[in-house]
């Protein structure tokens, strides 16, 4: 593990309060506005204050951060409670400093707080790093922009969690399948929130994220469930102990590569457009998902403007760049990803090289304004699809 990356794992778990979020557009003041500093969320206030900003009056902190186990500045943390603002932000970093930068964006922000007005931060650059740190702290992009929670918490959701645990009684194996646990995230999701096809059909980025969640809180209870016994047991080694946290962990990281593309072959088969996932194209490519089908794709008499491939990746700054080779009949490949924030340079180089973005329609509002329009939520996505199959 990247030594960045492992401190910042460490900081995170011994810290008094932690908080990580996605550094966007907004942050390095490429918005158009003129406020930068990191915007940090209102629920985020007891990583600094003992009580939350009142409407009315500015309120502030100096505080001693050490980035990235390396350097040291002295910033400060306030609310902007006057006028029509109600905010926080963390600004004062001086001269040179490195993470402000429109190249920044789309990177991990990790802030810890380890004892009064002293922190520590870290900002992870690579998708592999993002996604190691997310799982060693056993949280989803989804629970970014807001404190990290000391353990997770079972769902309030009562029914969930009913089935949840009468899923986890009948389970003969240690971990199912990822598709089985997909599968029964869904069930145990809809059936408690009484879901209907037209919910799926009509709101389908509201829904993808609700299964997305729903899977990774019905993982955390097998589990929790399955190594209870295993943690509060000594181990007899160092090697014992690095063996099974990296089965742990190389579970978690399998479980949440494949998940989002499980909850998108749902999404797809119920919204009833024709696709086929994981075959060949050319060669040895194998897009995540082609429409219509792979025997279309191969038919040089079908016309390609009703072709399309969907790439799925659940971060993509560093490896949207893996999809171009693969369906070199289709010009415009869609890739669809859970990343909140890609910098301005990065889009113009996707939209030069015909790479459509797809994201769930709430984490528009992360990329740089101008781009936007641009990008397609995933119902919008859905609904080319189906122009292209009348």
């Amino acid at each position: 593990m990247d030594s960045i990356l492992q401190n910042a794992v460490q900081s995170a778990q011994k810290a008094e309060i932690a908080f990580t979020k996605f550094i966007t557009a907004n942050d390095t003041a490429t918005t158009g506005g003129h406020q930068s500093g990191f915007h940090i969320h209102k629920n985020a206030w007891p990583l600094f204050f003992s009580k939350p900003g009142e409407k009315g009056s500015n309120r502030d902190l100096m505080v001693t951060i050490k980035w990235q186990n390396d350097f040291i500045t002295t910033s400060r943390f306030i609310y902007y409670g006057v006028g029509t603002r109600n905010e926080y932000r963390l600004t004062r970093f001086g001269k040179g400093f490195p993470f402000l930068t429109e190249d920044n964006v789309g990177d991990l922000l990790i802030l810890c707080k380890r004892e009064s007005e002293n922190y520590e931060a870290f900002v992870l650059q690579k998708d592999e790093e993002i996604e190691d740190f997310l799982a060693a702290l056993n949280i989803t992009v989804n629970d970014t922009n807001k404190i990290i929670p000391k353990q997770f918490e079972l769902s309030r959701e009562d029914k969930m969690y009913q089935c949840f645990i009468t899923y986890l009684k009948s389970l003969k194996i240690d971990f199912p399948v990822t598709t089985e646990l997909s599968l029964n995230a869904r069930r145990c999701f809809n059936n408690a929130f009484e879901i209907k096809l037209n919910q799926v059909i009509n709101d389908p980025d509201n829904i993808l994220i609700n299964w997305l969640d729903a899977e990774f809180k019905l993982f955390k209870t097998i589990e929790n469930d399955r190594y209870a016994i295993r943690i509060n047991t000594p181990f007899s080694s160092v090697e014992e102990l690095v063996e099974t946290a990296n089965t742990i962990l190389n579970r978690r990281k399998s479980r949440a590569g494949k998940s989002l593309e499980h909850h998108l072959t749902e999404v797809f088969s119920l919204s009833q457009v024709s696709f086929e996932s994981q075959v060949n194209t050319e060669g040895n490519k194998k897009p995540d998902f082609l429409f219509p089908s792979q025997e279309a794709y191969l038919n040089p008499r079908f016309n390609p403007e009703k072709l399309c491939v969907l790439a799925s990746k659940t971060t993509c700054k560093d490896r949207w760049r893996q999809i171009l080779n693969e369906a070199d009949r289709i010009k415009t490949k869609h890739l669809f990803t859970l990343q909140q924030g890609i910098s301005s340079n990065q889009l113009d180089e996707m939209i030069k090289s015909n790479v459509q973005l797809v994201v769930p329609r709430f984490y528009i509002s992360s990329f740089p304004t101008k781009y936007r329009d641009q990008i397609l939520t995933l119902g919008s996505f859905i609904k080319y699809i189906q122009t292209t199959q009348t």
